[in-house]
This record gives structure tokens, sequence and C-alpha cells, in this order.
């Protein structure tokens, strides 16, 4: 059933993605971790929310809509008029680049050059970053449609880590050049990341794989603009669609990256607690980098070839709705369960996390809390992630229309309880407001979910109640470790460190007992479609 083979393809690309991701971005954590030591927090500050703000906001505007439109045909369509599409990213990746650009030079505050030299400089390189890595739209596209296993976390892992070793290379020798070294990175790490995706289409393409798997595209010159006189030059449905969507990315980026914006335009905390926040926020978001995201996005692919969009439950093939529906269930009990044990561990370990990872600077001060609060947040992005996922794979374009305006709304909100709850507990105020963000999402794609299988005998959301024996565990687990940590944690010693690491690991070594005996449905699914390529590698 080819609804099977999308299955076994599409958690063969999750936990293929989750795996690399691991290995490579391990480096990278290191490498940071390093050049931390060398950095003052204003220039982490003004690089890793102001500038990174920039980069990230033209980039998703002129892609995120093309990306979930054009992921969401079936087999039969016509990929030149998807790819003249896709390349329209491109001009409109130019036009927010120069618009922002502007914006960032001539309205936000600059920063103090004895602080943070070559700004202007840095705005330019991160603005062309982002064109440049809209080149490579088209081939991610295909890619991500034809479930290309490993290319895009190898072209990732790679880019970033060639971006971390460069960074060190520069802020050790060079450490005056300023943020002319992170413009250099960020151009190395989007060129390195195209590059990828160029040389392997180009050995791919007519080759005698391609030709097996009947792949649509035979050459290069296909996946460049070209004009078909007896076809459309745009696929106009795709087109309508990718509207709908982009209206709504417009929204989610500022859910998204509410708080940079937040403090960019408002000026709520200074570069250097800016600084701060953005490395405790990228070690939160470890887990939903490594694993949340590659679910998202490798079953969102899986959830809409298998669905038919906008057709109600009784109107699509029953295997196919039996098999997404069992899939979305085990998914949420997945990243459930994951989320659960990163927010009961997380509490007790984010002090002595931080210490190991930038001394004092980080562990010192709000950076702590700080964590603490992200370590809850994670449970929130994980849930939130998978019901997205699918409420997206299967809307039709006028829900997505209706959507957009839940969105707006959800936008004003977010940013109204950003600013007043920042006024109020400082940065930590940025990750209650997510949470609320968060809460306010996950609950309207599991009203969605539910009226979508309502007319069915099928119940996915009963993957939200993990087993009750598993709760317990998870309570006493934190208790047990919010203690130790109170008792040995971290102004003791190392001895006092490894007792608290050592009654920590005891406590997830029982918890994931109670959770093997009390969830095997889950481990089932887990062994058979996640881990089953690594077990018979191994036999």
């Amino acid at each position: 059933m080819a609804a099977v083979g999308a299955l076994r393809q599409t958690a063969r690309l999750a936990s293929s993605s989750a795996l690399l991701q691991v290995l490579f971005r391990a480096v990278t954590f290191g490498l940071n971790a390093l050049t931390l030591r060398y950095l003052s927090r204003e220039l982490l500050g003004v690089v890793s929310v102001r500038l990174t703000l920039l980069y990230s906001t033209a980039v998703f505007l002129a892609r995120e809509a093309f990306r979930r439109a054009c992921l969401s045909g079936g087999a039969e369509r016509s990929w030149a008029a998807t790819i003249n599409l896709l390349w329209l990213t491109v001009p409109l990746g130019v036009f927010w680049s120069v618009f922002l650009g502007f914006v960032w030079l001539h309205v936000l505050e600059v920063p103090d050059p004895s602080v943070v030299p070559h700004y202007q400089a840095g705005v330019v390189a991160f603005g062309l970053s982002a064109v440049v890595e809209l080149l490579g739209e088209p081939f991610w596209v295909l890619a991500q449609a034809h479930l290309f296993v490993r290319l895009k976390v190898i072209a990732e892992s790679l880019s970033i880590v060639s971006k971390c070793t460069l960074t060190v290379i520069l802020v050790i020798l060079y450490p005056q050049w300023g943020l002319h070294i992170f413009s250099l990175a960020q151009l190395l790490y989007t060129s390195v990341l195209v590059l990828c995706y160029v040389v392997c289409f180009a050995k791919f393409l007519g080759s005698p794989e391609a030709t097996k798997k009947s792949f649509p595209i035979t050459r290069m010159k296909g996946l460049l603009p070209n004009w078909m006189a007896d076809k459309a030059f745009l696929n106009w449905k795709e087109a309508w669609l990718t509207w709908s969507f982009f209206k709504q990315s417009f929204l989610k980026q500022i859910l998204t990256e509410g708080e940079r914006y937040v403090m960019t335009f408002l000026n709520v905390i200074n570069f250097g607690d800016q600084g701060v926040y953005d490395i405790v926020n990228n070690l939160g978001s470890l887990v939903a980098r490594f694993i949340f995201l590659p679910i998202e996005e490798s079953f969102y692919v899986f959830f809409a070839q298998v669905l038919e969009r906008g057709k109600n439950v009784k109107d699509q093939k029953q295997d196919d709705v039996a098999m997404a529906s069992n899939v979305l269930e085990l998914l949420l009990k997945l990243v459930l369960l994951i989320g659960l044990t990163i927010a009961v561990f997380g509490c007790a370990f984010s002090q002595l996390a931080l210490d190991i990872y930038g001394g004092s600077m980080l562990s010192s001060g709000t950076g702590p809390d700080l964590l603490r609060c992200y370590s809850l947040y994670v449970l929130f992005l994980a849930v939130n992630g998978v019901t997205e996922c699918f409420t997206f794979a299967s809307m039709c374009k006028e829900e997505v229309d209706r959507y957009n305006f839940v969105m707006l709304a959800l936008s004003f909100v977010f940013l109204c309880i950003s600013y007043f709850l920042t006024r109020w507990h400082g940065s930590v105020g940025f990750i209650l407001a997510n949470c609320f963000n968060m809460g306010i999402r996950i609950a309207h794609s599991i009203q969605y979910i539910y009226e979508y299988f309502k007319e069915s005998s099928y119940r996915p959301l009963t993957g939200l109640l993990p087993s009750p024996f598993l709760i317990l565990a998870y309570v006493i687990s934190g208790g047990i470790t919010v203690y130790s940590e109170a008792f040995f944690c971290c102004d003791k010693g190392w001895m006092s460190r490894l007792i608290h690491i050592s009654i920590g690991a005891l406590c997830f070594a029982a918890t994931t007992i109670t959770m093997f005996c009390t969830e095997t449905k889950l481990v089932h699914f887990v062994r058979s479609q996640f881990l089953s390529q690594y077990m018979k590698k191994g036999t």
C-alpha cells in the first residue's frame, strides 16, 4: 500500500534527520562554547537577536508559504510549473532583504560602534545571505517531496559546522574584526548549504538510480525557470494556496519570533541581556531542533500525501485514514513523553548545564530561571509541532484563510502579553508569553483534529493521555531531583555535582523503565518505524 511506503520513508527521514543532527551539532555545541569565552555580551546580542532576526524574517516571509503549498501536491503534477513558482522566492527575498535592511539601518537604534563595530556591513551581509539561501529553494522542495533521507540534514550540518569553525578561527585570531567575523561566517553558511544541494542533484539527475525511480526531472536545466508553450507557466492552484499560506506565514513569523521583535523594536532589554537570553534560548531549543523539527517536517509530508486536503474523513480511503489516525496518536504520545522528560529533569539541571557550558556569565543572574522556564516551554513546543503538522497538512484553502484571522488576533495578544510580562518579570516574561501563545495554538489544533475525526471511530487525541503510573514516575523523579539540586548543586564542588548527576541518572532510568512497561504500543511503533533501519544494520 502506498501509505505504508510513505510512512516507512517518512519515519526513516525523521529518525535519520534526528540522529545526524545530534552527531553534527555536537561539534558545533563545543565550538560555540569556546567562542562564548572570547566575545562580549553586547556583540552576542546584536548578532544573535538583531541580525539573525533580519535574516530569518527575510527568508521566512519569502519561502515558507511556497514550501507549504508546493509540498501539498500529489504525484500527478507538473513539476516544471511548480519549480517556476518556487523561483519566485528569489525576487521576493530580494525585496524583503532590501526593505528590512533599510529599517535595520535607518529606523532601529544603531549599536555603539566602539562596542559593536561594523554594524552596517553586518546588515548588508545578513540580508545578502538570505537571498543566497533562497537560490536553493527549488532543490530543497524537490528533495523533501521525494523523501531524500539524508541530503537535507547533511547539507545543513556541514554548513553549520563550516560556519562555526570559521567563526572560532576568526574570533581567536582577529577579535577586532567585530561583526565582519559573523558576516563572513553567515555568507559561508548559506553558500555551503546551497552548494550541497546543487552538487547532489548534479550527480543524481540522469543517473541509473534516478531513471529507476522515474524521477520527474532528468537534467539540471529542468531545475531552472522554464517557459512551456503547451502548459501553464505556473501551477495556479499552488499559487493561490501559496497566497493563503503567505498571509498566514506573516502572522506565524510574528508568533515564532515575537520576543525578538519586541526586543528589537521596543528596546525592553539591552543588547547584553539579549545575548544571554538568546544563548539560553538556543540551549533550551536543542531538543526542538534535533528531534521535534525533523518529525514535524517529515510527517507533514506524510500526512499531506496520505490524506486528501479538504476532504471529509468519510470520503477518503479508510485504510489511509486509519493509518493517519494511528500515526498521529503515536506521534502525539512520543513528543509528549519527550517533552515531559525535558520539563521534569530540565528544572533540576538548568543551573548545572549553564555553569558547564558558559561559566558564571550564564549560571548567575536570570540564566537558570530562563532555562527552567524554557524546559516547560519545550513541552508546549512538542505538542504544538505535531498538532499543527497534521492540521496544516489536511486543511483546505478556505480553512487556512479562516485560520489566518485567528492568527491575526493571537499575534496582537501575544505581542501585548510579551511586552507587559517582560516589564513585569524581565526576559523570563518572553518565555511565559510563548507558553501562552503555544497553548492557544495547541487548543485550536486539538479542536480541529477532534472535529476532523468526530464522524469516524478514530480518536488520535488519546495520544495526549499517558499512563497514570508513568505520570506518577515523573512526579516522584521531579521531586527527588529538585531536592537533590538544592542540597548538592552547584557551589559545593565537583563531587557534589557528580552525586546530583548520579541521582538524576537513576531517576531517569526508573522513569524510562516505567515508560517501556506502560507504553508498549508506542515502543513497538518507535522500534518498527524509527529504529528498524539501525536494528537491521546491526544484525
